[in-house]
């Protein structure tokens, strides 16, 4: 039984690594093509690529999946079936095609809410308290395919993208290694999804970044824990750029404080930089002002540069 891996970043480990432990014969793994990291720019091989070569698993890292020459030279690994989990391409119907027992996704939410790029960020973001695992069968749409199973991954008001996307890449494992034998066997579910109780997870953009200081504290709080590690939430002071790694979470209640207009600092302590929100404030606790490293608001405050009443916009 051969079975190709399609995925890219560390989110695809554990489906792949437990794919091995069980002693499924992975014939190749496909990942996206290694890409320029850090300041140096240095050419740095996916999570999965660097799992693959552990083992000595044959890599592919096709430009285009829908490429003929990629589509022929996947074809001569004759795969049985095809496991993706955030591989990061769509696949063609000729991709589709080629194994006997399909192609499988690990979805990193409960579908048919939040198909698409980031289903984990946008859970987060919109303040969801629970998301999940779907694995699927794949179709030409995007994460349209019939359902296989699902699991269910609350979300805690501690949680950022990095802790949830570390939670559902376990919970995707073991929900492959559930109901894969029962896919080879031909015996698993096919539940088709209902378009019409459906949402959309668009990648994340730069505006998503931005922070607007007239939503509510919980919205604020809810964004910059969905940016984090890979983005951070960001807002300008003195016309540059001013990163926000970590808040406070604000309180159940929040009061408004009268006469000030949202993104006015109000108080500057050992508990951060307060400003004023939509509904009330919250204390940033990790910033990172332009050309700088993240700190803890404290160390940043010792500079003296900023003040009570500047506006963040």
């Amino acid at each position: 039984m051969n079975i190709v891996f399609m995925g890219t970043p560390a989110f695809a480990v554990p489906s792949l690594e437990m794919l091995l432990e069980q002693g499924y014969n992975v014939v190749a793994v496909v990942t996206q093509p290694d890409r320029p990291q850090g300041r140096k720019k240095v050419l740095t091989p996916t999570p999965v690529k660097e799992a693959a070569l552990r083992h000595g698993i044959p890599v592919l890292q096709p430009l285009r999946m829908r490429s003929a020459e990629a589509v022929e030279e996947l074809a001569t690994y004759e795969p049985d079936v095809i496991v993706t989990a955030a591989y990061g391409q769509i696949l063609p119907k000729a991709v589709l095609d080629l194994p006997q027992h399909g192609c499988l996704n690990v979805h990193g939410s409960l579908l048919p809410k939040y198909r698409g790029g980031a289903p984990i960020q946008r859970a987060i973001i919109n303040g969801e308290q629970e998301t999940g695992i779907t694995l699927m069968y794949m179709a030409e749409g995007l994460d349209t395919g019939d359902m296989i199973a699902k699991t269910i991954v609350p979300i805690t008001d501690e949680d950022t993208s990095g802790t949830l996307f570390e939670k559902l890449s376990l919970a995707g494992a073991e929900l492959l290694q559930e109901q894969l034998p029962k896919v080879l066997k031909g015996e698993a579910d096919r539940v088709p999804q209902v378009d019409e109780e459906s949402s959309y997870a668009k990648n994340l953009t730069r505006d998503d970044e931005r922070i607007d200081w007239s939503a509510s504290s919980r919205a604020i709080y809810n964004r910059v824990r969905g940016l984090v590690p890979f983005a951070g939430g960001f807002t300008l002071w003195k016309d540059e750029v001013f990163k926000v790694w970590e808040i406070t979470k604000p309180e159940a209640v929040s009061v408004k404080q009268s006469g000030q207009a949202p993104g006015t600092i109000l108080s500057l302590s050992d508990k951060g930089i307060e400003v004023q929100t939509g509904d009330g404030s919250v204390f940033l606790t990790t910033v990172q002002p332009a050309g700088k490293k993240a700190m803890n608001a404290s160390e940043f405050l010792r500079g003296g540069i900023l003040k009570q009443g500047e506006v963040l916009v």
